[in-house]
């Protein structure tokens, strides 16, 4: 099972539109998990016309629209691993043990906020991930998303994709 993870695209204020490698990737994923900050609905509507299946959930900047149409959290059993998708973690010290005593019941923690893309696994084996940002890479050197793959339970082929600048 392939899988495209972005947050914080915050269309259309920080770009006109998703960048066209994410674009292309969707039709080669069976789910799209998205961490929050869409900031406008037409994003969420294209990402539900195009994916296979998405995962998303709201994040601070998202209004109304969005709230009323996603979760805070969201969690999803993909091919027998257990995943949650979250907008906020927290600060950056210390995450590894908040978030696996916050959300025991999961294998892997999607999340954003921060456009800072992360790879860490805490000590109880809870693996954390967070894709930046495919539009506002703030003081990151790239705009980014990940892929990855989940096969029989393990989650392999986790790729940060960084984007030209545009």
């Amino acid at each position: 099972m392939r899988l495209l993870l972005t947050s914080d695209t915050h269309l259309p204020k920080r770009a006109k539109r998703l960048p066209k490698p994410l674009l292309d990737q969707l039709p080669y994923v069976d789910v799209v998990l998205h961490a929050g900050d869409w900031v406008d609905t037409a994003t969420l509507d294209l990402l539900e016309s195009r994916s296979r299946r998405l995962v998303g959930v709201y994040g601070n900047n998202d209004g109304p629209g969005l709230r009323a149409r996603l979760p805070e959290i969201a969690y999803a059993d993909l091919d027998g691993l257990r995943f949650g998708v979250v907008h906020e973690t927290g600060p950056a010290r210390g995450r590894e043990n908040r978030c696996a005593a916050r959300f025991p019941e999961v294998d892997v923690l999607v999340f954003g906020h921060s456009h800072i893309p992360w790879d860490t696994t805490a000590p109880t084996g809870l693996r954390l991930l967070n894709p930046g940002s495919p539009t506002d890479r703030r003081r990151q050197p790239h705009c980014t998303y990940m892929t990855a793959t989940v096969t029989g339970g393990r989650l392999t082929e986790v790729e940060l994709h960084r984007l030209p600048p545009r």
